[in-house]
């Protein structure tokens, strides 16, 4: 579990609740030396990520959509409607996308360790989208499974210095556990392993699912986490709450089914998509 020890300019007021007389109780302070020093640009900014560099930063997005046969993993039907979406979204927000198709285990690995060596200190920050099969903790690639926090640990502050103290975001399209039900495929696989993540700061992971639960795709449409992600980015990225605004804006219902995204939030800072 984790447990977030912030406090936010909306804590502070809970935890001081200044009335009009709040004055009165107040011990009598000396006046200050000079000479006193003020910044003037220090308000509520303090609290939010740093939005004002040259690039937002990239955005990598890896689609594995046809899996070896050992894997026994099936066609993922539907998948290119979520990239498409994933792409027109980010590069709307203004994330430079690369993507990546039917990446193997060994292959995805080389891609994001090539990009967590890159140059970001002209990005603000660095997102990822990950389109695949998996069980809780992993990611299929095409020819078998990796950890997810085996990817993700590239950004770690300690691998890549030029994102410190800037968010890194993984969206997650995958099962985290089993499930079917008939007329929609799912992103399956029929072993279960409870896997802890790291906790590193800065980081946002938005799993489509629970753990333990399977994550859904039509494959008309693309999956329902997918299609609420980015209705969700497109609608209020500049005031969006990625802790608790999305959680509880995006539960999806269908056939009876239910599904509701899952976030393991430490990002240290409020983050909006703007400057």
């Amino acid at each position: 579990m984790c447990v977030d020890l912030r406090i936010t300019h909306y804590q502070i007021f809970k935890v001081f609740p200044f009335t009009a007389n709040s004055h009165r109780n107040l011990p009598k302070l000396a006046p200050p030396k000079l000479p006193l020093q003020t910044d003037g640009k220090l308000h509520l900014d303090v609290f939010q990520y740093d939005m004002n560099y040259p690039s937002l930063g990239q955005c990598v997005v890896i689609n594995n959509k046809n899996f070896h046969k050992k894997t026994g993993m099936g066609v993922r039907n539907g998948t290119e409607k979520d990239e498409g979406n994933v792409e027109e979204t980010f590069s709307n927000l203004g994330f430079k996308i690369k993507i990546c198709n039917d990446q193997t285990v060994s292959q995805m690995r080389d891609l994001l360790t090539r990009v967590s060596k890159e140059d970001h200190s002209k990005s603000s920050m660095f997102a990822c989208v990950l389109l695949s099969h998996g069980e809780d903790g992993r990611i299929f690639g095409t020819d078998d499974c990796i950890e997810l926090k085996e990817l993700s640990a590239l950004f770690r502050g300690d691998r890549c210095r030029s994102l410190v103290g800037k968010p890194k975001l993984f969206f997650i399209q995958a099962c985290r556990g089993s499930g079917l039900d008939a007329g929609v495929e799912s992103d399956y696989d029929t072993e279960e392993e409870t896997q802890k993540i790291p906790v590193e700061a800065d980081f946002l992971y938005v799993y489509a699912t629970a753990p333990g639960y399977c994550a859904w795709r039509n494959s008309a449409n693309g999956s329902w986490f997918i299609i609420s992600l980015c209705e969700m980015l497109s609608k209020y990225s500049k005031r969006l709450d990625m802790e608790t605004d999305y959680s509880s804006s995006c539960p999806a219902q269908y056939d009876g089914k239910k599904q509701i995204p899952c976030i393991a939030y430490m990002l240290t800072k409020e983050l909006y998509f703007s400057k």
